[in-house]
């Protein structure tokens, strides 16, 4: 009776991490989809206390009250703009959790079936790689690595690792399923050496472009590997819960390689980002700059106008001063939209979560689809620090870096007003052409002070 008290309530933690996943698929159940996922993962904690042979309570209760600490002040803390960050050491964690477990399965002596032994393995190998590469991840989005780490060679050596890795984990395998004989430590430390390894070699030369795709992947294989460990410990909610991140996770990845002009099969080799800190030739022309008050008559004036979110607007945290300029224009009777690209930003939905968090209607939010066909009909595109994602050289210049990905067709609305920080080149480091054409001017500065200083112009006219 107990053992089935426990597997239903892991059913149950099960069924509403899916409510929560569907929930979260969309800006207006977000929030009541985390509230789902939370009360799951609560569920399944409390049936946890209650498996039989449990013994070492008080550890237990230490390290979740410890968890719960650091998360709750965390989350209270981080700011928007680090919430990319935060993710990646959450997700990393994940893997780090599941490489854990197979650890502590795989020091008990007693001998293993080969489907517990290989799935085993193959949870540890893809956690390992999942925690290092995600702790490599936050360092880049943090700024602690401030460049992509390349060497001739780098793409062999990476692929000699991790088949060293593999090799070594069917060393592991067969030792504990009692067909190899051979010291155990020995081979199962070696293992999850070079499997943490090759998660920081894999990261390490990826450009912080193509962040948004790695963070998908690293939660793709934290999901997949939970799922194994899952079996192992004969879990259904580790199991069902960690195939359904699995599955989301690639999903969601390869819907983020599209977006930016990446096969699945070029993320998941490590071909991808090679392409980044590369530089494009000089662009000709020149950047034409235009004073806040011009640039606030242009839109007070004008029927129609797209802002374009980027990642500028999240470092100002300039989201709230967006939104009361957008509703300071429609008092006016200017129409205003928001185009989000899939990647802008640090990670997925980066800007919506932005957008929402300063209370900006969902049915003002268009993605790239929604949107690209009204920029010829606008008259003004505003863009709030987003550079690689309005780079018109993606569509008509072959020998860029980015060509090919998709792009908010900023360039072909009547102006654009570009406001940025500097004039250095994008989080890609690629010249942006959208800078120099004639119809785009642009406004320097913080973004929050500049659109200050636009709402204080629109309020005059």
């Amino acid at each position: 009776m107990k053992a089935d008290l426990i597997q239903a309530s892991y059913i149950a933690a099960t069924l509403l991490f899916i409510l929560g996943l569907k929930g979260m698929s969309s800006p207006r159940t977000a929030r009541r989809g985390i509230i789902w996922a939370g009360v799951g993962m609560l569920v399944a904690v409390v049936a946890t206390f209650f498996e039989p042979d449990m013994t070492n309570y008080l550890l237990m209760v230490i390290a979740v009250a410890i968890g719960a600490v650091i998360a709750y002040v965390a989350a209270k803390r981080v700011a928007m703009t680090d919430m990319p960050q935060m993710v990646a050491i959450y997700n990393g964690m994940g893997g780090g959790a599941a490489a854990l477990i197979a650890a502590a399965e795989f020091m008990h002596p007693a001998t293993m079936s080969p489907s517990f032994a290989i799935l085993g393995v193959s949870g540890a190998l893809i956690g390992s790689i999942s925690f290092s590469g995600s702790m490599i991840a936050f360092a880049k989005l943090q700024g602690l690595i401030k460049k992509s780490w390349l060497f001739p060679g780098q793409s062999i050596v990476n692929l000699l690792v991790l088949a060293a890795a593999i090799v070594l984990g069917v060393v592991v395998t067969l030792q504990h399923t009692g067909h190899l004989t051979g010291p155990r430590g020995l081979a199962l430390g070696l293992f999850f050496g070079l499997s943490l390894l090759y998660g920081v070699l894999m990261t390490l030369p990826i450009g912080g472009a193509d962040m948004p795709v790695v963070i998908s992947l690293f939660n793709a294989l934290t999901g997949l590997a939970v799922a194994f460990e899952g079996y192992v410990l004969g879990n259904a909610a580790l199991i069902i819960a960690g195939t359904v991140v699995g599955s989301a996770g690639f999903l969601l990845t390869q819907l983020m390689a599209k977006a930016m002009n990446r096969s699945l099969g070029n993320v998941l080799f490590a071909g991808f980002g090679a392409k980044g800190g590369q530089e494009l030739a000089a662009v000709e022309g020149a950047m034409k700059e235009m004073a806040p008050d011009d640039a606030a008559i242009s839109m007070a004036f004008g029927q129609k106008v797209i802002i374009v979110p980027g990642y500028g607007m999240a470092v100002a945290q300039a989201q709230h001063k967006v939104w009361e300029l957008a509703k300071l224009l429609q008092d006016k009777g200017v129409q205003v939209k928001f185009a989000i690209h899939p990647v802008a930003g640090r990670m997925p939905g980066h800007m919506n979560v932005l957008l929402a968090e300063a209370g900006v209607p969902y049915e003002m939010i268009y993605d790239l689809d929604e949107i690209n066909g009204e920029f010829p009909t606008a008259d003004v595109a505003l863009v709030i620090g987003a550079n690689d994602v309005v780079n018109p050289a993606a569509r008509d210049d072959k020998g860029s870096p980015i060509y090919g990905m998709p792009i908010l067709d900023v360039d072909k609305a009547q102006t654009a007003v570009v406001i940025k920080r500097g004039r250095g080149a994008g989080f890609a480091g690629i010249e942006n052409k959208l800078f120099y054409a004639d119809n785009t001017r642009m406004v320097y500065g913080d973004a929050q002070d500049v659109v200050s200083k636009l709402i204080a112009g629109v309020k005059k006219v």
